[in-house]
């Protein structure tokens, strides 16, 4: 008849908040080769023979025959059951150099003194031995258990059998020596296996099984590792292999002359809690977790954080979403934030920024650069520096275009300027670029081979120019290329005392710039001129639709009537 195994031997990880000291496990081996078989056809025999009056049964039942075919015993986590070998070590004192030595000695004279050893075959080997970290590589592979790969200790699992022992031997650095080497940009294979490990302090058992024949117990050759478990402070337990749970046995088969094979168990035998236990630790958890939450609240307060009063709190996080309809491809961009009178910035707050090179891809017959790139923005208005009849200046985001090519040569793409949201929100922005034109041919060749072109020396000449001080900007024989377009997505945020004033509960709708007061000509001009652009996109709109015939009639009623 055909035995059937159980091939899942890899790793099972099990999460508990429970104390790792409360962890039993039962573990029973069984012999299934013929030496057992024998040994219990021989019992039948002798039983039978006994009954006909032709032979008594202590003539041929040694003592422990039937028990050393099979072992059951439960362990506890770190319960240290020596093994034949380390009994016939310890026992002589001579051979005991370490205090973990010496206390061993005294724990088997206890055990020769009293009942002796509940064990026989299974044994332990704790955290506290030499004998965990650094098993054999022979112990490590002598379990043969039945799996459909055939598994071997990686580099890793080498590597991590002297971890804590190197995590002893590390000795502190002088941190004010300056090191000469902090990079290795050549590393050797040898420095990678050295270096590159994780190191992960766990505590780690294994409970292992001396399958050697009768009478040769205590040879280090015959013992075999049945069980490994490791754990680590967060509750994590690692059991190599996983418990059994009404799945069949794993097998196990020896070396040697005599190839015997072995029937493994493990069962979880940890006593479980009580439903009013449970209930009390329920119960700790939700004390613990609200006094927990008592002391962040604690920490954070109860009030809101708040700007002065009189000042307008401005944050922006915004991000440079794409560049699309330039020239040449590698595009990155340069950007730098302007404050007018009245506003101030953090400290350490950077007002400029570069984003990263960016090479366009084909989306819908254009050439769009995808940047993704985000930057935040915090400012501060004080009112009390601007008279009541000036128009609030916002911060205004200048930018400059640029293509860099496989030979280092850049060229300046286009200028834009966005001037910052007057409303708090989301909003998506498309600015729309230009640059300086030099007339000429030379000009062109000179931007095609060479790289570079005309740029401004004052970027604020996008817009109006901070020293700008008359009535008109005149920009007469000035020649410029319309380039390409720049998309922006900004979420803006304003925070002042005004919204929470009790005062002024009834403006909750206004803009923060009219709670401050002293702003209302500009929301008034604000009204007018978008009025304006939406009449005139309305009007190019209705042009755009009309026929050519109709807008000739039109064009020529119109020049009538002016006649």
């Amino acid at each position: 008849m055909a035995e059937l195994w159980n091939s899942d031997t890899g790793e099972a990880v099990y999460r508990s908040r429970d104390a790792v000291k409360n962890l039993k496990i039962k573990v029973r081996i069984e012999r299934v080769t013929s030496t057992a078989v024998l040994s219990q056809h021989l019992q039948h025999k002798v039983l039978s023979q006994q009954d006909r009056g032709e032979i008594e049964l202590e003539t041929l039942t040694a003592q422990g025959q039937t028990g050393d075919n099979e072992e059951e015993i439960v362990v506890g986590w770190q319960e240290k059951l020596f093994s034949q070998y380390e009994i016939e070590l310890f026992q002589n004192e001579a051979a005991c150099q370490t205090p973990l030595d010496r206390q061993y000695h005294s724990e088997i004279r206890a055990l020769h003194k009293g009942k002796g050893r509940r064990n026989h075959r299974i044994f332990t080997y704790t955290d506290h031995d030499r004998y965990t970290n650094c098993l054999p590589l022979h112990q490590l592979q002598h379990t043969d258990l039945l799996t459909t790969t055939k598994s071997s200790p990686t580099f890793l699992a080498e590597r991590m059998a002297s971890v804590r022992h190197r995590r002893q031997e590390r000795r502190t650095m002088d941190s004010s020596i300056p090191k000469s080497r902090i990079v290795n940009w050549e590393p050797t294979e040898e420095f990678v296996k050295s270096s590159h490990v994780l190191n992960n302090p766990m505590q780690t058992m294994h409970i292992m099984g001396d399958l050697g024949p009768q009478g040769k117990l205590g040879q280090r050759e015959n013992e075999c590792l049945l069980v490994t478990i490791k754990t680590d402070g967060s509750g994590t337990v690692i059991m190599k292999p996983d418990f059994n749970k009404g799945r069949d046995p794993y097998r196990i088969l020896t070396q040697g002359e005599k190839r015997e094979v072995w029937r493994l168990t493990v069962e979880n035998v940890s006593t479980a809690m009580k439903p009013e236990e449970k209930d009390r630790e329920q119960n700790m958890y939700k004390d613990l977790y609200v006094s927990h939450k008592e002391y962040l609240n604690s920490l954070v307060g109860q009030d809101f954080e708040m700007p002065p009063a009189g000042i307008l709190r401005y944050m922006m996080n915004g991000e440079i979403v794409l560049a699309k309809g330039f020239e040449y491809d590698n595009l990155y961009i340069h950007f730098y934030m302007e404050l007018p009178n009245s506003w101030s910035s953090l400290p350490f707050q950077s007002l400029s920024g570069v984003t990263q090179t960016c090479r366009a891809k084909s989306i819908k017959k254009e050439n769009v650069a995808l940047f993704g790139y985000p930057f935040n923005f915090e400012a501060f208005y004080m009112s009390e520096k601007e008279p009541e009849e000036s128009i609030l200046q916002w911060p205004v985001l200048y930018f400059k275009v640029l293509s860099l090519d496989s030979w280092q040569r850049y060229r300046t793409e286009g200028y834009g300027y966005l001037l910052f949201p007057a409303v708090p929100g989301k909003h998506t922005l498309t600015c729309h670029t230009w640059r300086p034109l030099q007339m000429g041919t030379v000009s062109a060749l000179r931007r095609f081979f060479i790289g570079g072109s005309a740029e401004l020396e004052d970027h604020s000449y996008v817009r109006v120019p901070g020293t700008f001080k008359g009535e008109r900007l005149s920009r007469f024989g000035f020649c410029t290329e319309t380039t390409g377009s720049v998309t922006f997505n900004l979420h803006c945020i304003q925070q002042a005392r005004s919204f929470v004033d009790a005062a002024v509960l009834k403006k909750r709708r206004q803009r923060v710039a009219d709670q401050l007061g002293g702003f209302s000509q500009q929301g008034a001009v604000c009204t007018i001129l978008e009025a304006f652009q939406r009449a005139r996109r309305k009007m190019q709109e209705a042009r755009e639709s009309l026929p050519r015939d109709v807008m000739s009639s039109t064009s020529q009623l119109q020049l009538e009537s002016s006649a």
